[in-house]
């Protein structure tokens, strides 16, 4: 293995071979966790017109007194008659001001008669909502990269758009390799596991946005993981792999890839866990594709697809791939690894002086209940000795990946 690269290179040289993302357009109903891909004009203004905050009735005059009634102004049915001196019209909220409208007074602060009514003394504009007091027309109100959320989506459909312009979602092939592997459900035979980083894995790469088209468990034998490569940049322009990327004897993830002329751009990282973690771009006649050579244990799978490909994901997205960081405060001590960064799976706690990341459990790659209710990666540096309790580190929040 090649001396080892920090995690600030490899996220480097993970996004310097991402290209930009292409469009489509998604319907409104379907666009919840896409990427926007352009800027969001709005064509009208938000609200359209003048609209009432209460129910009650439109005045003409800010003095209270007893007025004659002469229309009603519902939503989606406005008055046909304009407020004048001496009258009022009943309004219902969010239904358009009529003309000649100077406030609304609440229906509370009301007395009404057959033909009348007797209404409280407001101030000026009261409970009127101005055309345009959300969205002025012609205003930006979205910019491109931003992941839609339900808010996002409620703005874009109160401007008026039925679709919205996004990045498409990434294609993404997993493979997962080693004789030992069965699927969930089955009967195992003696030295065998259920298999579970595609699962795990798959859920990462759907809520990075891409688009997994395809998995599969491949045996270690040379020919089937050459043969399972193939196929899956045949597929797809980000791959991830877990397992056989490292030194053993059964490890063929690495030689398959370059008799397949993946051209390789780093192996392996100074991480805890994730060392043997590789990466790797192929040039093909329909474009370029990204490879991932995950680790084969769970959690060092896990760590590393977060570390490293969800960041390609987002960018080929054209949403921001940085992680969010913060400093949190050591909630246990952490023994320091002399060489390696560790990424030690967190929970987190809001206290006065901030966040307080406090350990998951036993950390060991193959723990895979380490990442239940993990919230964050405290990044500890390499070092010797150990970390107190109470020292603060730099976290990365896992946002849900986990």
């Amino acid at each position: 293995m090649a001396e080892l690269i920090g995690i600030d290179e490899a996220r480097r040289r993970v996004l310097a071979e991402v290209w930009d993302p292409t469009v489509e357009d998604v319907p409104l109903g379907r666009a919840l966790g896409r990427v926007l891909a352009e800027d969001v004009m709005s064509r009208e203004a938000v609200p359209p017109f003048d609209t009432s905050a209460m129910d009650g009735f439109a005045v003409a005059t800010t003095a209270g007194g007893e007025l004659r009634i002469t229309g009603e102004s519902r939503a989606g049915r406005p008055s046909p008659v304009d407020v004048a001196t001496g009258t009022a019209v009943a309004i219902s909220t969010g239904a358009a001001i009529p003309a000649g409208t100077v406030a609304v007074v609440p229906v509370e602060r009301t007395v009404r008669f057959a033909d009348s009514v007797r209404v409280e003394e407001v101030p000026e504009n009261a409970n009127v909502r101005r055309a345009g007091e959300d969205v002025r027309a012609g205003r930006a109100v979205m910019s491109a990269g931003r992941e839609l959320g339900p808010a996002a989506i409620g703005v874009l459909a109160a401007v008026g758009l039925a679709e919205a312009r996004c990045a498409r979602r990434p294609r993404v092939s997993l493979a997962a390799t080693g004789d030992e592997l069965v699927e969930p459900g089955r009967a195992l035979a003696p030295g065998c596991i259920w298999s579970s980083n595609p699962l795990a894995l798959a859920g990462q790469i759907s809520r990075a946005g891409g688009d997994l088209v395809s998995s599969q468990t491949v045996p270690d034998e040379p020919g089937a993981t050459r043969a399972a490569l193939e196929r899956a940049l045949a597929s797809a322009e980000v791959i991830c792999v877990s397992g056989g990327v490292s030194v053993g004897a059964h490890d063929h993830v690495k030689g398959a890839l370059e008799e397949l002329e993946v051209a390789q751009r780093f192996w392996g990282v100074a991480l805890q866990p994730g060392k043997p973690t590789w990466f790797g771009v192929a040039e093909r006649p329909g474009g370029r594709a990204l490879v991932f050579g995950l680790p084969g244990n769970p959690v060092s799978a896990m760590v590393t697809f977060h570390l490293f490909a969800r960041p390609a994901l987002r960018a080929l997205q054209g949403a921001d791939p940085q992680p969010r960081s913060a400093s949190a405060v050591l909630g246990a001590p952490l023994r320091r690894n002399p060489r390696r960064e560790q990424a030690v799976r967190c929970t987190l706690d809001a206290r006065e002086d901030g966040w307080h990341a406090v350990p998951t459990g036993p950390q060991g790659s193959h723990v895979m209940t380490s990442m239940l209710g993990a919230e964050a990666l405290a990044m500890v540096p390499s070092g010797h000795g150990e970390l107190p309790a109470g020292e603060r580190v730099r976290i990365e929040l896992l946002e849900g990946a986990v």
